[in-house]
């Protein structure tokens, strides 16, 4: 902040102006830097790059959900069916690409010559893709 001259004889008062000199510096050395690094940052090296074709990803497979009650009911997701609907179901699914995914569902109770039935029908019909839902085992801490 400025104040007035070393004159004793006026009345000394505080100048209320800013001093822009440092501002103006400041601004002319920012200035200067990003006159020098512009250039650097748009700098590319030019490259001639090969052209490729790729393959798209393959969709994800449909999942059919075949859940199997104790007293033999089967239902295809969410659907109660009978032997033959499922086997027909089945023959349009292996026809589908891709290959639906099949996750069996069986009761716990359940005969296993229950569960080898739906298995085999599906065998038949070229569905390869088979796998079984179950319920992770609950441990007990000791």
């Amino acid at each position: 902040m400025a104040f007035g001259g070393l004159n004793s004889s006026t009345r000394s008062q505080d100048m209320a102006e800013i001093n822009m000199i440092p501002l103006i510096d400041v601004m002319l050395v920012l200035l200067v830097i990003f006159i020098i690094t512009a250039p650097l940052l748009t700098h590319a090296i030019k490259v001639d790059l090969p052209q490729a074709s790729s393959t798209p990803t393959p969709p994800k497979p449909e999942t059919i959900n075949l859940s199997i009650q104790a007293d033999g009911a089967v239902f295809w997701n969410a659907d109660p069916v009978e032997s033959a609907a499922w086997k027909a179901r089945m023959d349009a699914a292996a026809q589908q690409t891709p290959q639906p995914e099949i996750h069996i569902r069986a009761d716990g109770e359940l005969a296993y010559k229950h569960v080898i039935r739906v298995m085999s029908d599906a065998t038949r019909a070229g569905l390869t893709r088979i796998g079984f839902v179950t319920d992770p085992k609950e441990t007990t801490a000791p």
